[in-house]
């Protein structure tokens, strides 16, 4: 049997989860009576969205089709960032949706200083954009999980590789 246990706090969230949903939003805009007519436009990008269309109302309803669709798909609605819109020509409105992945080095820092102030059983080590905490007793790290479960951070937290 091991005689330390460990686990990685990440925050990311499933691609083609992500992918999925935005192509039920585009659907459901084709379909909507109040949407079908605005010339809605969705682009996926590696690290943003962006949502193009007729004014700020339809851009509102386009958001909120967006959050109901990842939340059916179990997304975090932290993963999006949404940005102010702003107006591009032809009387059209685009804001761009930032998707957050991955612990900032600030975040990773702040996490790392709240388990070790809290947990003395337990090491903290920050490994890129992820923390690994490990610990003797599975116990401990459960305490670790709940209260990093706890922060109300603007980031979605994963952990994973429990061992």
């Amino acid at each position: 049997m091991a005689d330390t246990f460990s686990f990685d706090v990440v925050s990311d969230f499933d691609r083609q989860e992500l992918v999925n949903a935005v192509d039920q939003v585009r659907r459901e805009v084709g379909q909507r009576y109040d949407l079908k007519d605005s010339g809605t436009t969705i682009d996926l990008e590696d690290a943003a969205l962006t949502i193009t269309t007729a004014s700020d109302m339809t851009l509102e309803a386009v958001a909120d089709v967006l959050r109901q669709k990842a939340t059916k798909r179990n997304l975090s609605l932290k993963i999006f960032d949404f940005q102010t819109p702003e107006p591009v020509g032809g009387n059209k409105v685009k804001q761009e949706v930032k998707l957050r992945k991955g612990l900032s080095q600030e975040l990773a820092k702040k996490l790392s200083k709240t388990v070790r102030d809290s947990l003395r059983k337990v090491t903290v080590a920050i490994q890129g954009e992820s923390l690994r905490i490990t610990g003797k007793s599975k116990d401990d790290l459960q305490q670790a999980i709940q209260l990093l479960r706890e922060q109300d951070l603007e980031v979605p937290l994963q952990f994973e590789n429990y061992r």
